[in-house]
């Protein structure tokens, strides 16, 4: 299995898909804790499946480049979900449902009306799910992924007090002098960015499983902000790096690979943690 491993390591397309797997894992688990603490865990989801009409939307418009669509549409939806929530008529979840189910029956329908493709089943199924398309990536992909992390990281280094001010007491932020809208949209920005990228990871439906399942399980170990967010991160790189090198070894898809490895390691932090309480 080693000498199988090392034999697709040689080919360049296999390190641009653990490269680009390992810095969104790593950025989608950042951001992650936050949205899980602010409770807007299922924003992935929702804008997973903004993305998704907006994929349509290019297709029918036949735009060559469809990220000059796709990123500009989800990124409106992620601000107006994340900034608009507390003076918006359809509060949070709602309106993440209502923005999540629209999207995605919108996209399917325009792929029906107006497809020039003989496999419709197949082309939704490969964006929802995810398929081998990681391993199709090219060079200006991986560095637009490794500089969209590079703004990730850094921004969360440099604001990273703020950033926990807002994630549990916007009121007190405020009144401490953090500029909370700023920042509320800084992170919309963020999250449809990564979220968008992460599409041709694992695909429109399982999106939301990079951002959810590496902060639930760090939060059933740890307590502290610093350390669950250190602890999501980790398992979240150690997760995306083990379901892409299975998915090539085994043939299997990539996308649910990793969440399935997300899923185990949300089991093992659950025993660890159910384990520990009953020892005290």
């Amino acid at each position: 299995m080693l000498d199988k491993l090392f034999f697709y390591l040689d080919f360049p397309f296999v390190r641009y898909a653990i490269i680009v797997g390992t810095l969104i894992s790593l950025c989608s688990s950042l951001l992650g804790v936050t949205l899980v603490l602010k409770r807007y865990s299922y924003i992935g989801d929702g804008l997973s499946h903004v993305a998704f009409g907006a994929l349509a939307i290019a297709a029918v418009l036949k735009v060559t480049n469809n990220m000059l669509i796709i990123l500009p549409v989800t990124i409106v939806v992620a601000i107006l979900l994340l900034c608009g929530g507390k003076d918006a008529r359809i509060k949070g979840d709602a309106a993440i449902a209502m923005v999540s189910a629209g999207a995605l029956a919108i996209g399917y329908l325009l792929m029906n009306i107006f497809s020039s493709s003989a496999n419709i089943a197949g082309d939704v199924c490969t964006t929802l799910f995810g398929s081998m398309s990681i391993l199709t990536l090219k060079p200006t992909d991986v560095y637009l992924c490794v500089t969209l992390s590079a703004i990730v990281l850094v921004t969360f280094v440099l604001f990273y007090h703020k950033i926990f001010a807002i994630t549990f007491d916007e009121n007190f932020a405020r009144a401490t002098g953090v500029n909370v809208n700023f920042f509320n949209l800084l992170i919309a920005i963020i999250i449809a960015a990564i979220i968008v990228l992460a599409m041709n990871l694992v695909g429109a439906l399982l999106v939301s499983a990079l951002v959810v399942f590496p902060a639930l399980s760090a939060m059933r170990v740890f307590k502290s902000f610093f350390t669950v967010t250190v602890a999501a991160a980790t398992i979240s790189v150690i997760c995306s790096l083990t379901g892409i090198i299975a998915a090539i070894l085994a043939g299997t898809p990539v996308g649910s690979t990793i969440v399935a490895a997300d899923i185990v390691a949300f089991l093992i932090c659950f025993i660890a943690s159910t384990l520990r309480n009953r020892r005290m």
